[in-house]
């Protein structure tokens, strides 16, 4: 059932981080109901952001995108996304791809980086054809998503336990 009033879509990194993770945390962030803040595993992830590369430029805030990192190399614009655990690296991946398509779109070129500072581990992103094509299907997805009047019903996986949102599903 869709709502009779159309709900503005304004498509972020942290929606196609989610979207790669769970459907139904994206209904849930997309209709302002936020996760328990006091999740240590959130924090965890704040203090890891926080306290890694500080040699770096840190967060360009760019209205739908928000990076962590941001740096030149030659003639390309480079960009980092910190996270704590590369146990996410498919959605890791897409946000930092998303991003990248964001910037080509301002008609800025650049590479990205995922960097996994306690495990000491980086790994370079770059946005090719096929990667575009799954990002355009992910955002029209998340586009339909939104406009549901409830969210998906929970569908169990293994990223459950450590959610900042199991409140919603379990309680």
């Amino acid at each position: 059932m869709l709502l009779t009033e159309q709900r503005e879509v304004n498509i972020t990194g942290t929606l196609i981080w989610y979207y790669f993770i769970c459907k139904r945390e994206v209904w849930l962030i997309s209709h302002g109901l936020e996760a328990n803040q006091d999740n240590e595993y959130l924090e965890i992830g704040r203090i890891i952001q926080e306290s890694s590369y500080k040699r770096k430029n840190k967060e360009l805030d760019l209205g739908n995108i928000k990076v962590d990192l941001i740096s030149k190399e030659g003639d390309k614009v480079v960009i980092g996304e910190v996270k704590k655990t590369s146990r996410f690296v498919e959605s890791s991946s897409m946000q930092l791809a998303f991003y990248l398509l964001e910037l080509e779109k301002r008609g800025i070129d650049a590479i990205g980086y995922l960097h996994f500072p306690k495990e000491k581990k980086k790994i370079k992103i770059e946005l090719d054809d096929e990667t575009k094509t799954e990002l355009y299907k992910a955002i029209e997805d998340i586009e339909n998503l939104i406009k549901v009047e409830k969210p998906p019903a929970v569908e169990k996986n293994k990223y459950c336990r450590k959610c900042a949102y199991q409140e919603f599903c379990w309680a």
